[in-house]
């Protein structure tokens, strides 16, 4: 596989409702890079699953991962509780980490033209799927905290679901995505520690674009910096 050449590489691994994704599309809108949220294409097999189980093989599988598009991402029916349980479980699956993988290593090295990198968040993204990244953040919180995020965001969505399930729901994907044997969630020696428990999404937007800007350098070379969209950036960490 070809790779881009001169192309800034930020790779992000944290447990689920951290607020790493938050955080991902903010600094990604800064600096004009590629965001792929990885969790979402284990959250759209989770859902094809439920909707389509009696199709649901592999070569239904393939078919639909290589025409899987940015846009199918967003739908927000897979942000429901369910979907994420699911996709917990489907991420132990050896064949369909397998097809998954190409397509998150494709969108790292090789973001569309207009982008001057990729911005990948995930749980294995900083030791198997963009090992040489330029920067690498573990980003977490307290469990309950993050139970709470997770909750606020269903019920802005009408989802019928109580604070104690979404914890019991966030313990489970917790011990899933630590404790399986393929790619699970773990920190590396060389990513960054983020914790985000006492963190505005503002405050933990701007201490990771302080050490992406003391320490930008790739290639030998400090890229020119991009003039951000304030309002894109406003709109990401809102």
């Amino acid at each position: 596989m070809k790779k881009r050449k001169n192309i800034l590489k930020i790779a992000i691994d944290s447990p689920a409702a951290a607020g790493a994704g938050t955080v991902a599309k903010a600094i990604s809108a800064h600096y004009n890079l590629f965001y792929l949220d990885t969790g979402k294409i284990y959250r759209y097999i989770a859902y094809l699953k439920i909707k389509y189980p009696k199709k649901f093989q592999q070569k239904f599988l393939k078919s639909k991962i290589e025409t899987l598009t940015i846009k199918k991402l967003l739908n927000k029916n897979l942000i429901t509780d369910e979907i994420g349980t699911e996709a917990s479980i489907i991420s132990k699956i050896k064949i369909i980490r397998k097809m998954v993988y190409s397509l998150q290593i494709n969108f790292a090295y090789n973001p569309p033209r207009k982008y001057k990198g990729s911005c990948l968040d995930g749980r294995d993204i900083t030791y198997k799927i963009v090992p040489d990244a330029d920067f690498k953040f573990y980003i977490t919180a307290n469990i309950k905290t993050r139970a709470l995020r997770r909750f606020k965001e269903l019920k802005s969505l009408k989802k019928n679901i109580s604070f104690t399930e979404v914890l019991k729901s966030i313990k489970k994907r917790d011990k899933n995505d630590l404790n399986r044997k393929i790619s699970p969630l773990k920190k590396t020696k060389d990513s960054l520690l983020i914790n985000t428990t006492n963190l505005t999404k503002r405050a933990c937007f701007l201490k990771i674009k302080k050490i992406i800007d003391k320490n930008k350098k790739f290639n030998g070379n400090i890229p020119r910096p991009f003039k951000p969209s304030f309002k894109r950036i406003r709109k990401a960490i809102k």
